[in-house]
């Protein structure tokens, strides 16, 4: 069935962005695979490009839009080549949201038209050690100076996506206890410049999949904060965060849709070129069949991701079908990327093949952004169970 989600501006967009993966990406991939992230300097191509300003105002220097088409496009285009943008995936999708939703003009003038060009990286630090998806558990404070012209922030961050190379990092910390009848009371966002005296990045982590996107744990000792760099007001950070997860759910949605698509054209060229037996693994009506239900469970996730992507940007895009998206487009992702790498045999195994770097990358959408248990629970409490 013919797609309708995308036109012709999104498709010349594609045939620029595949051109510029092949040229710029695909033969450097392996490098940045062993270094365990993308070099800094790779996110000011991505600027030029034009892949950080497009839902960016035209006036701080992006393309003025308003939808995540293109977003999706470029899920679809790097899952096709196997390969990542490192942490520049939560500057866009993540961050961005905030800044625009948050900031002041002012906030805007200063921290967008870096943004855009990529000499500016953001990330976002929600996550601490111990507390998982419990945000309201959060322990760093954010305590307002006597003379009220800064916060001291303390405290600390793992799994911070993009954490090495942010130049700033939109921290959630408690700016007042919380109150026994609201936990989630209390916390508010910061963004916070990195080279702030009492910042540190801890170790890079060592994941087990999306290796060339550098994650990191973050340490904050006194770290001394400008009330002109509070986003938003204070204590209202956790209706914020809310706000913003069904974009968040979207993108892993449709990124594990997208991977579960490329999945099955690595697959399918494998069981073309190798031969066993005498023949082609694609000779062999196992190999057919498998194949089959694994495009037709990837054609079911398209609708799926194709109908959120519609929604979201139409403003209409609840928390329940976001959850839904998710939760099914990741399923979905895991069982055919599985049944693909079953298809390499042994070489599946191996990570010279995209099919086994996909396996591993594709592993984490299922935790991150809410856990599947999560998504069950969102989706059981919308249908009033």
């Amino acid at each position: 069935m013919r797609r309708t989600v995308f036109n012709e501006d999104h498709e010349a967009f594609r045939e620029t962005l595949r051109a510029f993966i092949e040229a710029e990406v695909v033969p450097v991939y392996d490098e940045w695979f062993a270094a365990g992230q993308a070099p800094r300097d790779f996110y000011y191509k991505l600027g030029e490009l034009g892949i950080f300003g497009i839902n960016v105002p035209e006036e701080f220097g992006g393309a003025g839009l308003d939808s995540h088409k293109f977003e999706a496009v470029l899920y679809e285009e790097t899952a096709r080549a196997g390969v990542q943008f490192g942490g520049s995936g939560v500057h866009v999708l993540l961050a961005l949201p905030y800044i625009k939703m948050l900031a002041t003009d002012e906030q805007k003038k200063r921290y967008l038209p870096k943004f855009v060009t990529g000499e500016g990286m953001w990330a976002i630090a929600m996550t601490e050690p111990g507390t998982g998806s419990d945000l309201a558990g959060m322990k760093s404070t954010a305590k307002l100076s006597e003379d009220g012209t800064h916060y001291v922030l303390n405290g600390a961050k793992t799994f911070i996506t993009g954490g090495v190379h942010a130049d700033r990092v939109i921290v959630c910390a408690r700016t007042s206890a919380p109150t026994a009848e609201d936990r989630r009371h209390g916390i508010s966002l910061f963004a916070v410049d990195t080279k702030s005296e009492g910042y540190s990045v801890g170790r890079k982590l060592d994941k087990l999949g999306l290796k060339t996107s550098d994650t990191a744990e973050l340490a904050f000792v006194d770290v001394k904060v400008p009330v002109e760099d509070l986003l938003g007001e204070e204590n209202k950070g956790f209706y914020y965060l809310g706000h913003n997860l069904a974009s968040e759910r979207w993108g892993i949605a449709f990124g594990a849709y997208a991977q579960a698509k490329a999945a099955v054209r690595f697959a399918k060229q494998y069981v073309q070129e190798r031969t066993v037996f005498g023949k082609p693994v694609a000779h062999f009506q196992n190999t057919k069949f498998e194949l089959a239900a694994c495009q037709a469970e990837v054609d079911a996730a398209e609708a799926v991701a194709d109908r959120a992507t519609e929604a979201l940007d139409a403003g209409e895009l609840t928390p329940a079908e976001a959850a839904s998206a998710k939760l099914f487009c990741t399923e979905v992702a895991h069982r055919v990327i599985d049944r693909c790498l079953q298809l390499h045999g042994g070489y599946g195994y191996m990570n010279e093949y995209p099919i086994a770097r996909l396996y591993a990358d594709n592993r984490v959408n299922r935790i991150y952004g809410g856990t599947s248990e999560i998504m069950k629970s969102i989706i059981a409490k919308d249908m009033g169970l």
